[in-house]
């Protein structure tokens, strides 16, 4: 049996380690359980059954739990209601895959670039914070959120360029959309998961998070 909780509810370590499973599994799921090969995570909408539910179910939860998330400035509460929204977004309107069409043109893309380029921005607040502690597990922390920074901008870049050249990346490489997709969202789930301090080669002993436990170390 596990512990009895000590909070009556959940803090941001619990936010962001909840964030970063999510993320880290959503391309994963939805692939597995696409009827066939899917060129795009978005295009599991279209398949149906689990791969739909999860893509979309899963989305609504990275957008509950990042409108839950404020951070510790102004600035981080406010990108993480627009990431929240934005994420709606691509659960809401469909990409435009293959021959399907769009309820509204547009709204899918901008929604995961604004995603994508708010979560970049968090790696960078992770990694400056990281940076001021110093110690040893800081840094090692620090630089993954450095990683996952870069992983999800030239994602983003790579996949915009695929999409504004009219396919020239994807025409050599079939899944590339995927890919850049599955790379952005595992980035983002490392970063979160690293945030959320309960893995122990990554925290020291004083700071390291339990969602059960009564201890709620610092950011």
């Amino acid at each position: 049996m596990p512990p009895t909780p000590q909070r009556e509810e959940i803090d941001h370590h619990t936010i962001k380690l909840l964030i970063g499973v999510i993320a880290l599994s959503l391309a994963t799921l939805t692939s597995y359980f696409a009827g066939g090969t899917i060129t795009s995570v978005s295009a599991a909408y279209y398949e149906g059954g689990w791969a739909q539910s999860i893509l979309v179910g899963f989305l609504f939860a990275i957008a509950a739990f990042l409108l839950a998330y404020n951070g510790l400035s102004t600035r981080e509460m406010v990108l993480s209601k627009i990431a929240a929204v934005a994420a709606l977004g691509v659960a809401l309107f469909p990409c435009k895959c293959g021959n399907r069409e769009q309820i509204i043109p547009y709204v899918h893309a901008v929604s995961a670039t604004t995603m994508f380029v708010v979560l970049a921005y968090f790696c960078y607040v992770f990694y400056r914070r990281a940076r001021q502690k110093g110690y040893a597990q800081a840094n090692a922390r620090a630089f993954i959120y450095a990683v996952c920074g870069v992983v999800i901008i030239i994602s983003i870049v790579v996949v915009a360029f695929d999409a504004l050249s009219g396919g020239l990346l994807s025409a050599q490489v079939a899944r590339l959309v995927f890919y850049g997709e599955r790379a952005a969202l595992m980035a983002f789930g490392v970063s979160w998961l690293t945030a959320s301090r309960v893995l122990p080669l990554l925290s020291r002993e004083d700071e390291r998070f339990s969602p059960f436990g009564n201890r709620a170390a610092s950011n």
